[in-house]
């Protein structure tokens, strides 16, 4: 903490410089109350309708746009970003009726919002650093497409975001609109995965890249937040009480079935690699590969340090239950045919080469943030 108050690099110098400014901020919004300052600068927000108290909701430093949203994306070969993408480095991989593309998280943490088309699917692809959150929506509601800005505003450390059709205000780790004429109403979660360059380039070889030609000038490749993910670091303008049962900061990935939710904290995906497990009657695997870069560590991304990928499937394919182990260290294969499987779900060889098992998880966030949303949410342990 001392580093962060004295050191004159320009990263804290602006890290700083955020903070009091967000203070301040806070402070401005209690003294002469939210809905005055917000109806001010959001007329045409509706703050007659909210599902939270206003109060919880606080300036993050920037204002209204101040991270601009990508709202006309260009993609590129794989081979045409590895000139500048380390194979290590985790990207957001979407694919919608057989097409995929891939977002690089070091151009994500400068815009945290993309607006993009993909197989004629309207989608909004998010990334909050500050949770860790990384969430792909379908962004038609009731047929009308909306597109999402930054507020520059936080609930629970969650980045808020609005729509520019009616400037309603919606929480990124749920999708739920909280504030405005869509109060209430839910985004469609899109399934997606954190993965590195490299698996993605081997796995979808015809696949885009997001390009690093968004209109803006930003030095993409370095991290703001250098060591923001320390296990033992605290959340940013976080005043809710910390769930004792996870450190704040331990990545987890997390369940929803219905109302239910379970996480899985990375400190034992680490050390198992697989988990086979049960949840609401649903059989679920946790398949996990190492050498992901972390975007949150090092000032410099490819210097960070490397933690794994997740993602979760059912394990019930073609009316068979199927368990599944590593092998040679880092190979997946199902104990019943002995078959190869990737980290995207898909059967590579053996018997049940070309089946896919069905994607399950609700992304890869921090604990405090999956906590602090859902706090019934059962630990795997």
């Amino acid at each position: 903490m001392s580093r962060f108050w004295s050191s004159n690099h320009w990263h804290y110098q602006a890290l700083r410089i955020t903070l009091i400014s967000a203070t301040a901020y806070f402070l401005m919004f209690h003294a002469v109350g939210f809905s005055d300052n917000a109806q001010y600068e959001w007329p045409k927000t509706d703050f007659s309708r909210s599902l939270v108290d206003l109060q919880e909701i606080i300036s993050g430093g920037p204002p209204k746009d101040g991270i601009p949203a990508i709202d006309k994306p260009t993609f590129i070969t794989a081979n045409q970003a590895g000139k500048w993408l380390d194979d290590r480095e985790p990207v957001i991989v979407v694919e919608l009726a057989g097409k995929t593309r891939a977002y690089p998280l070091q151009i994500l943490m400068y815009h945290e919002i993309v607006n993009d088309d993909l197989a004629g699917i309207p989608i909004s692809v998010t990334f909050c650093p500050l949770c860790n959150a990384s969430i792909v929506f379908e962004r038609r509601v009731n047929g009308n497409t909306l597109d999402f800005g930054t507020t520059g505003r936080l609930r629970k450390s969650d980045m808020v975001m609005y729509d520019r059709q009616t400037e309603s205000w919606w929480q990124q780790f749920t999708g739920t609109a909280i504030v405005g004429k869509y109060t209430g109403t839910e985004l469609k979660q899109l399934p997606s995965s954190i993965v590195a360059f490299s698996d993605f380039r081997q796995n979808y070889p015809l696949g885009k890249i997001l390009s690093r030609d968004t209109g803006y000038s930003r030095p993409y490749g370095n991290n703001p937040y250098r060591g923001y993910d320390d296990i033992n670091d605290r959340p940013f303008l976080f005043s809710d009480k910390l769930d004792p049962r996870l450190p704040p900061m331990e990545r987890v990935i997390g369940i929803m079935v219905g109302n239910k939710s379970k996480i899985y904290p990375y400190a034992i995906i680490e050390s198992k690699s697989i988990i086979n497990d049960h949840f609401q009657e649903i059989p679920l695997v946790i398949f996990s590969t190492p050498g992901m870069l972390s975007v949150l560590d090092d000032e410099i991304i490819k210097n960070s340090k490397t933690i794994p990928s997740a993602k979760a499937y059912r394990r019930e394919l073609n009316g068979k239950i199927l368990t599944f182990r590593i092998t040679g260290n880092t190979k997946i294969i199902d104990n019943q045919t002995q078959s190869v499987w990737n980290i995207f779900g898909q059967a590579v060889a053996g018997k049940l080469k070309g089946e896919r098992l069905t994607s399950i998880d609700s992304g890869v966030h921090f604990a405090f943030a999956w906590l602090a949303f859902r706090p019934n949410t059962e630990v795997y342990d």
